[in-house]
Protein backbone atom coordinates (compact mmCIF):
# COMPACT_ATOMS: atom_id res chain seq x y z
CA UNK A 1 0.00 0.00 0.00
CA UNK A 2 1.41 3.38 -0.59
CA UNK A 3 0.65 6.80 0.99
CA UNK A 4 -2.57 8.98 1.10
CA UNK A 5 -2.95 12.53 1.10
CA UNK A 6 -0.01 13.83 3.38
CA UNK A 7 2.53 11.88 1.44
CA UNK A 8 0.93 12.59 -1.67
CA UNK A 9 1.47 15.92 -1.88
CA UNK A 10 4.89 15.54 -1.57
CA UNK A 11 4.44 12.64 -4.82
CA UNK A 12 2.28 15.48 -6.62
CA UNK A 13 5.07 18.20 -6.50
CA UNK A 14 7.92 15.51 -7.88
CA UNK A 15 5.62 14.43 -10.30
CA UNK A 16 3.64 17.14 -11.92
CA UNK A 17 6.67 18.36 -13.45
CA UNK A 18 7.53 15.18 -15.55
CA UNK A 19 3.76 14.62 -17.03
CA UNK A 20 4.16 18.50 -17.83
CA UNK A 21 6.94 17.52 -19.60
CA UNK A 22 5.48 14.71 -21.78
CA UNK A 23 4.40 11.98 -19.44
CA UNK A 24 0.99 11.97 -19.72
CA UNK A 25 -2.28 10.48 -17.98
CA UNK A 26 -4.86 8.51 -21.12
CA UNK A 27 -8.11 10.63 -19.90
CA UNK A 28 -11.81 9.15 -20.97
CA UNK A 29 -14.88 10.95 -21.07
CA UNK A 30 -16.72 11.54 -18.12
CA UNK A 31 -20.51 9.94 -18.17
CA UNK A 32 -23.14 11.80 -18.80
CA UNK A 33 -24.50 11.51 -15.52
CA UNK A 34 -22.54 14.45 -14.58
CA UNK A 35 -24.87 16.66 -13.48
CA UNK A 36 -23.19 18.86 -11.69
CA UNK A 37 -19.19 18.68 -12.18
CA UNK A 38 -16.99 16.48 -13.66
CA UNK A 39 -13.28 16.62 -14.27
CA UNK A 40 -10.54 13.99 -15.93
CA UNK A 41 -7.90 16.11 -14.53
CA UNK A 42 -5.44 14.15 -13.01
CA UNK A 43 -5.71 15.95 -9.35
CA UNK A 44 -9.11 16.99 -10.44
CA UNK A 45 -11.06 18.79 -7.36
CA UNK A 46 -14.19 20.39 -5.96
CA UNK A 47 -15.91 21.47 -3.00
CA UNK A 48 -19.80 20.59 -2.87
CA UNK A 49 -22.28 20.93 -0.07
CA UNK A 50 -19.58 20.36 2.27
CA UNK A 51 -17.56 17.58 1.21
CA UNK A 52 -14.72 18.00 -1.15
CA UNK A 53 -13.95 15.36 -3.80
CA UNK A 54 -10.45 14.69 -5.62
CA UNK A 55 -9.92 12.60 -8.76
CA UNK A 56 -6.76 11.90 -7.25
CA UNK A 57 -4.90 9.69 -9.98
CA UNK A 58 -1.49 9.85 -8.14
CA UNK A 59 -0.07 6.03 -8.65
CA UNK A 60 3.00 5.27 -11.30
CA UNK A 61 1.46 3.64 -14.73
CA UNK A 62 -2.24 4.86 -14.29
CA UNK A 63 -4.79 4.56 -16.85
CA UNK A 64 -7.37 6.86 -17.49
CA UNK A 65 -10.05 8.07 -15.08
CA UNK A 66 -12.96 10.57 -15.14
CA UNK A 67 -14.94 11.84 -11.62
CA UNK A 68 -18.44 13.31 -11.72
CA UNK A 69 -20.85 14.39 -8.97
CA UNK A 70 -24.66 14.97 -8.72
CA UNK A 71 -23.22 16.31 -4.71
CA UNK A 72 -20.87 15.59 -2.61
CA UNK A 73 -22.27 12.85 -1.36
CA UNK A 74 -23.74 11.14 -4.85
CA UNK A 75 -20.55 10.82 -7.61
CA UNK A 76 -18.52 7.95 -9.09
CA UNK A 77 -15.60 7.59 -12.14
CA UNK A 78 -15.21 5.25 -14.83
CA UNK A 79 -11.56 4.28 -14.84
CA UNK A 80 -9.38 2.27 -16.89
CA UNK A 81 -6.18 1.50 -15.14
CA UNK A 82 -3.94 -1.31 -16.71
CA UNK A 83 -3.97 -4.88 -14.83
CA UNK A 84 -0.42 -4.11 -13.19
CA UNK A 85 0.47 -4.22 -9.54
CA UNK A 86 0.47 -1.11 -7.37
CA UNK A 87 -2.16 0.86 -6.33
CA UNK A 88 -3.45 4.28 -9.39
CA UNK A 89 -6.01 6.36 -7.77
CA UNK A 90 -7.73 6.90 -4.76
CA UNK A 91 -10.98 8.96 -5.85
CA UNK A 92 -12.55 10.05 -2.62
CA UNK A 93 -15.00 12.65 -0.93
CA UNK A 94 -13.30 14.34 1.92
CA UNK A 95 -14.85 16.02 5.16
CA UNK A 96 -12.70 17.71 7.84
CA UNK A 97 -13.67 16.79 11.16
CA UNK A 98 -11.31 18.97 12.98
CA UNK A 99 -11.96 17.67 16.84
CA UNK A 100 -9.79 15.84 19.11
CA UNK A 101 -11.12 11.50 19.54
CA UNK A 102 -12.08 13.17 23.64
CA UNK A 103 -14.06 15.92 22.39
CA UNK A 104 -16.22 14.07 19.71
CA UNK A 105 -19.54 12.71 21.31
CA UNK A 106 -19.80 10.58 18.16
CA UNK A 107 -18.20 9.91 14.83
CA UNK A 108 -20.20 7.57 12.16
CA UNK A 109 -20.96 7.24 8.49
CA UNK A 110 -23.44 5.31 6.28
CA UNK A 111 -22.21 4.09 2.72
CA UNK A 112 -24.49 2.51 -0.25
CA UNK A 113 -21.62 1.95 -3.49
CA UNK A 114 -22.37 0.33 -6.80
CA UNK A 115 -18.93 -1.69 -7.54
CA UNK A 116 -17.78 -3.61 -10.64
CA UNK A 117 -17.10 -7.63 -9.91
CA UNK A 118 -13.57 -7.41 -11.74
CA UNK A 119 -10.63 -5.61 -11.82
CA UNK A 120 -8.83 -4.96 -8.39
CA UNK A 121 -9.74 -2.65 -6.11
CA UNK A 122 -11.43 -1.78 -2.70
CA UNK A 123 -13.71 0.84 -1.51
CA UNK A 124 -12.61 2.13 1.91
CA UNK A 125 -12.80 4.96 4.49
CA UNK A 126 -9.36 7.09 4.77
CA UNK A 127 -9.31 8.70 7.90
CA UNK A 128 -6.35 11.09 9.20
CA UNK A 129 -4.94 13.26 11.70
CA UNK A 130 -4.30 16.47 11.15
CA UNK A 131 -0.39 16.40 11.93
CA UNK A 132 -0.57 13.24 8.84
CA UNK A 133 1.16 10.94 11.37
CA UNK A 134 -1.97 8.17 11.83
CA UNK A 135 -3.71 7.04 8.85
CA UNK A 136 -6.84 4.95 9.55
CA UNK A 137 -8.09 2.50 6.90
CA UNK A 138 -12.12 0.83 6.64
CA UNK A 139 -12.16 -1.33 3.97
CA UNK A 140 -15.52 -2.08 3.31
CA UNK A 141 -14.69 -4.42 0.66
CA UNK A 142 -12.55 -5.35 -1.92
CA UNK A 143 -12.14 -7.54 -5.23
CA UNK A 144 -9.12 -8.78 -6.68
CA UNK A 145 -5.06 -9.00 -5.70
CA UNK A 146 -5.19 -6.46 -3.03
CA UNK A 147 -4.81 -6.88 0.82
CA UNK A 148 -3.55 -4.15 3.00
CA UNK A 149 0.00 -2.51 4.96
CA UNK A 150 1.49 -4.55 7.39
CA UNK A 151 0.74 -7.32 9.78
CA UNK A 152 -2.45 -8.67 10.92
CA UNK A 153 -3.44 -8.56 14.89
CA UNK A 154 -6.04 -10.42 14.99
CA UNK A 155 -9.92 -10.16 14.21
CA UNK A 156 -12.49 -8.02 16.36
CA UNK A 157 -16.02 -6.71 15.99
CA UNK A 158 -16.68 -3.14 16.43
CA UNK A 159 -18.69 -0.35 14.83
CA UNK A 160 -21.16 -2.46 13.97
CA UNK A 161 -18.33 -4.72 12.07
CA UNK A 162 -15.69 -7.54 11.93
CA UNK A 163 -12.81 -6.41 11.10
CA UNK A 164 -9.14 -8.36 10.69
CA UNK A 165 -6.54 -5.81 11.64
CA UNK A 166 -3.34 -4.53 10.48
CA UNK A 167 -0.86 -2.59 11.56
CA UNK A 168 2.05 -1.10 9.74
CA UNK A 169 4.41 1.90 8.37
CA UNK A 170 4.71 3.52 4.97
CA UNK A 171 7.69 5.32 5.57
CA UNK A 172 5.89 8.33 6.07
CA UNK A 173 3.29 7.43 8.56
CA UNK A 174 1.55 4.70 10.82
CA UNK A 175 -1.34 2.68 9.16
CA UNK A 176 -4.03 1.14 11.00
CA UNK A 177 -6.29 -0.97 8.52
CA UNK A 178 -9.74 -2.39 9.48
CA UNK A 179 -10.36 -5.18 6.80
CA UNK A 180 -13.89 -6.01 6.54
CA UNK A 181 -14.36 -10.20 6.93
CA UNK A 182 -17.35 -9.98 4.29
CA UNK A 183 -17.68 -7.72 1.42
CA UNK A 184 -20.90 -4.91 2.00
CA UNK A 185 -22.02 -2.79 -0.28
CA UNK A 186 -24.15 -0.31 2.20
CA UNK A 187 -24.40 -0.21 5.51
CA UNK A 188 -23.48 2.31 8.34
CA UNK A 189 -20.18 2.32 10.49
CA UNK A 190 -19.29 3.56 14.36
CA UNK A 191 -16.07 5.48 14.04
CA UNK A 192 -15.84 6.45 16.81
CA UNK A 193 -15.29 3.60 19.00
CA UNK A 194 -12.40 2.01 16.29
CA UNK A 195 -10.51 5.38 16.97
CA UNK A 196 -11.06 5.25 21.02
CA UNK A 197 -9.91 1.18 20.52
CA UNK A 198 -7.00 2.35 18.84
CA UNK A 199 -5.91 4.76 21.62
CA UNK A 200 -7.19 3.33 24.84
CA UNK A 201 -7.06 0.04 24.57
CA UNK A 202 -3.92 -0.65 22.45
CA UNK A 203 -2.45 2.66 23.18
CA UNK A 204 -0.76 3.18 19.17
CA UNK A 205 -1.20 6.44 19.22
CA UNK A 206 -2.77 9.55 21.61
CA UNK A 207 -5.82 12.05 21.72
CA UNK A 208 -5.06 12.95 18.43
CA UNK A 209 -6.95 15.63 16.53
CA UNK A 210 -9.13 14.01 13.62
CA UNK A 211 -8.72 15.88 10.41
CA UNK A 212 -9.93 14.44 6.84
CA UNK A 213 -12.55 11.84 6.65
CA UNK A 214 -12.26 10.47 3.16
CA UNK A 215 -14.36 7.97 1.57
CA UNK A 216 -13.79 5.91 -2.01
CA UNK A 217 -12.11 3.41 -3.99
CA UNK A 218 -8.71 2.82 -3.80
CA UNK A 219 -8.19 1.10 -7.72
CA UNK A 220 -5.09 -1.11 -8.66
CA UNK A 221 -6.51 -1.93 -11.95
CA UNK A 222 -10.02 -1.57 -13.58
CA UNK A 223 -8.85 -2.52 -17.50
CA UNK A 224 -11.62 -1.69 -20.32
CA UNK A 225 -12.74 0.80 -18.19
CA UNK A 226 -15.20 0.15 -14.98
CA UNK A 227 -17.73 2.20 -13.09
CA UNK A 228 -17.62 2.42 -9.14
CA UNK A 229 -20.26 4.81 -7.72
CA UNK A 230 -20.96 6.25 -4.36
CA UNK A 231 -25.02 6.07 -4.19
CA UNK A 232 -24.76 7.94 -1.02
CA UNK A 233 -22.87 8.59 1.82
CA UNK A 234 -23.05 10.87 4.85
CA UNK A 235 -20.85 11.74 7.59
CA UNK A 236 -21.71 12.86 11.06
CA UNK A 237 -20.19 13.85 13.81
CA UNK A 238 -21.00 15.61 17.41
Amino acid sequence: MAPRTFARRITMALIAPALALGATVSLASAPASAAVWSSCDQWGSTTLNGYTLYNDIWGSGAGSQCIWANSGTNWGVVANHPDTGGIKAYPNAKKVINKSITSLGSLSSSYNVSVPSSGAYNTSYDIWDTGYKYEIMLWMNKTGAVGPLGTSQGSLTLGGHTWTVYKGNNGSNDVFSFVRTSNSSSGTVDILPILKWIKDTKGWFGNVTVGDLQFGFEITSSSGGLNFTVNSESVSSS
